[in-house]
């Protein structure tokens, strides 16, 4: 496991309460897992999750990946690339990659797997895990599902059933261009349901929201070519509701901040963590722009977030829209 965040070290937990042996190592966090390998939890991202016997932390990146042929990657999505290009020649011949990383690469518009393909080669088995999954409750050994997609359906099935057990069920894809428009697409909807909620809209609003935003998610996803059905799964639906919903999202929390008139840079500081949709709203507004997709309510908090706009003209601009079919 390389990315020792929360999430890193959630589902690091989880694979090793499933019952293999897990090294956590990073390539900044090296001070943290120095930290880790004394007291056996992370105490800064995920406090009060003790590591199993069979989780140990390795401040040595080469040492981390010696014996591993599995090897998965949680990092922000502005880091996917130099961190796969950094662990790429301690590589071996079979070793397969995954990452439960969300969001395009704002300076291509690509998405993970694509990226990964870049630096690793297309050939390379690769997958990509994603849906409704707080750190904190996984963590917390609390039960939960997502989806695990990749270029072979072996590696997918082993993964999903590796992670598998107790409280944990994985459900399995061929579809990463769905799954991980679906983890991109969510974070920006989210801080748009932050917005709406802090600013008292009530919660017809927030439904309208997150129903018309999954419109939008599919309508991307599929100009891109992912399969429709996918954004009714756990990588779609699923983690759209729950993000835009809880307010252990960090990205709805951006959003309530936003509402009570803080800065982005503020509400990050409040929050502490990175909160993926502030990029990803830029990202996603250039990749639909240039893909000709309409997603009105992504380009709306886009204003909001770079260009100035106050959330309550926001909501004016998407409710003065011309009147149309709901599926058209």
């Amino acid at each position: 496991m390389i990315g020792a965040g929360s999430w890193g070290t959630a589902l690091a937990l989880q694979f090793a309460r499933s019952g293999c042996e897990v090294r956590l190592g990073g390539v900044i966090e090296i001070d943290l897992l120095e930290a880790m390998v004394g007291d056996r939890e992370n105490k800064r991202y995920l406090p009060g999750a003790k590591f199993p016997p069979g989780l140990a932390a390795y401040p040595d990146l080469e040492e981390c990946l010696a014996v591993a042929r599995d090897i998965l990657v949680a990092v922000p999505s502005h880091g996917l690339r130099s961190t796969l290009t950094t662990i790429k020649p301690l590589l071996k011949p079979d070793s397969r990659v995954s990452w439960a990383t969300k969001g395009f690469e704002l300076s291509t518009g690509k998405l993970p797997h694509q990226v990964a393909a870049e630096v690793l080669g297309a050939d390379r088995p690769m997958a990509v895990l994603s849906g409704p999954t707080f750190a904190k409750e996984v963590g917390a050994g609390l039960p939960t599902a997502m989806t695990i997609a990749a270029n072979q359906e072996d590696f997918a099935r082993d993964l999903a059933v590796t992670i598998s057990g107790g409280s944990f069920r994985a459900y399995t894809s061929d579809d990463l261009i769905g799954v991980e428009v679906g983890g991109a697409v969510k974070n920006v909807l989210a801080i748009g349901a932050g917005m709406s909620d802090g600013l008292g809209f009530g919660a017809n609003t927030r439904i309208a929201l997150i129903n018309r935003g999954l419109v939008e998610m599919t309508r991307l996803g599929v100009a891109l070519g992912a399969r429709k059905e996918t954004f009714m799964g756990l990588a779609g639906m699923g983690d759209l509701v729950l993000t835009c919903t809880d307010n252990l999202s960090r990205n709805r929390r951006m959003g309530l901040a936003l509402a009570a008139g803080k800065t982005v840079e503020q509400a990050q500081e409040e929050i502490q963590q990175v909160v993926e949709g502030v990029l990803a709203a830029k990202a996603v507004h250039e990749v639909a722009t240039k893909m000709a997709v309409e997603m009105p309510i992504c380009h709306q908090v886009y204003k909001i977030l770079y260009e100035g706009a106050s959330p309550r003209e926001a909501v004016e601009n998407l409710m003065g829209r011309e009147l149309k079919p709901e599926h058209e």
